[in-house]
């Protein structure tokens, strides 16, 4: 039964939503909790459908520590705080807004800036195969700030973890995810769903996913459904918190910010300006490590607008430390063991 429902709610999730433009889900503009702050200011409500702070309610608090106030602002109690050892990290909250409710996670900041992104997991060094929840669970147990990974949409729409559009002779995007995960991978892997990602990463908060949309073979409306999907189901799962979007596709990233207006998003294939991607609403950039040479004030233009900035894919040691002193805010990399005892040593 939980099968089921669960491929009803991918396939809803993959209706061609894009065409309804300007749909935006509700959001809000932080998930994450400070520590050790009393009374501490999270977060506000999102919605395009109301901008009037009155409206909306805070009806369910599995904790008992949150607040609205008067702003609409979503705040712990004035006496309260979150201890540095609490073991708990995950607050559940249900807002109501003009009779519709709506559930969120928040998050304790527990969360890493080592500026290490396991490119595909941590896996190259460890015997295990690129993108799967054990790649995954590597790269958290080695302490990344991040774990990069990339998604498809396979034949019955569900969203499926792998790098490439086909996998041991079987086309991703004409293959139903459940005949994906028959195929036989390295080390007794198959190939992940989203859904087993998201569930995996919230597990803790120390590590973040670095979520790569792939670009459709089929058609830019496909890959458009792809967003919607993934996007979606992070919502459904209320999974926001942990999760960063990437994608060569411009378009993809444009849709994923129509639907979630908080969502934080890069740009991969490194042919756009700062200004550019700053006027389109874009997070950040996610360039490859040559334009960094060839543009060498990219970091602090991005920076002066507010443009988060990642590099991949770097695996050399003198270009980890050219880009360190660059002061870029993530590299992405296939050894991050290697980038995590340089910066040990040295940053």
């Amino acid at each position: 039964m939980k099968k089921i429902i669960t491929v009803i709610l991918y396939m809803f999730c993959a209706v061609s939503l894009y065409a309804q433009t300007g749909t935006s889900l509700s959001c809000l503009d932080n998930y994450t909790i400070p520590v050790n702050i009393k009374g501490a200011v999270i977060g506000k409500l999102i919605n395009t459908d109301s901008n009037n702070v009155e409206t909306i309610l805070l009806v369910k608090d599995t904790s008992g520590m949150f607040r609205i106030d008067k702003k609409g602002f979503i705040a712990l109690k004035a006496n309260v705080k979150v201890l540095p050892s609490s073991n708990i990290f995950r607050y559940g909250i249900t807002l109501k807004v003009k009779g519709k409710q709506i559930g969120f996670e928040l998050v304790k900041d527990d969360f890493l800036h080592n500026k290490v992104v396991a490119h595909r997991g941590a896996w190259k060094n460890h015997q295990l195969t690129e993108n799967t929840v054990g790649s995954l669970k590597k790269a958290i147990e080695l302490g990344c700030e991040g774990s990069e990974f990339d998604v498809w949409l396979s034949s019955d729409n569900i969203p499926v973890i792998c790098h490439d559009g086909s996998v041991k002779g079987k086309q991703i995007e004409k293959t139903t995810a459940e005949e994906l995960q028959k195929v036989d991978l390295e080390n007794g892997d198959v190939v992940p769903t989203l859904e087993q990602y998201l569930l995996t990463i919230k597990s803790q908060n120390k590590t973040r996913l670095f979520l790569e949309i792939k670009s459709s073979g089929v058609s830019q409306e496909r890959s458009l459904a792809v967003a919607d999907s993934v996007v979606r189901l992070v919502h459904a799962l209320k999974a926001q918190a942990w999760v960063k979007y990437i994608s060569f596709n411009y378009g993809v990233l444009q849709r994923i910010h129509q639907l979630d207006l908080t969502a934080s998003t890069a740009y991969l294939n490194g042919d756009k300006k700062v200004n550019e991607l700053n006027n389109d609403k874009v997070s950040g950039l996610d360039y490859p490590f040559y334009s960094f040479h060839s543009d060498k004030t990219l970091t602090t233009d991005a920076h002066r607008l507010g443009l988060s900035v990642n590099v991949w894919t770097v695996d050399n040691k003198e270009e980890m430390k050219f880009l360190l002193k660059e002061g870029v805010d993530q590299i992405t990399t296939n050894e991050p063991e290697m980038l995590l005892e340089l910066i040990k040593m040295n940053y």
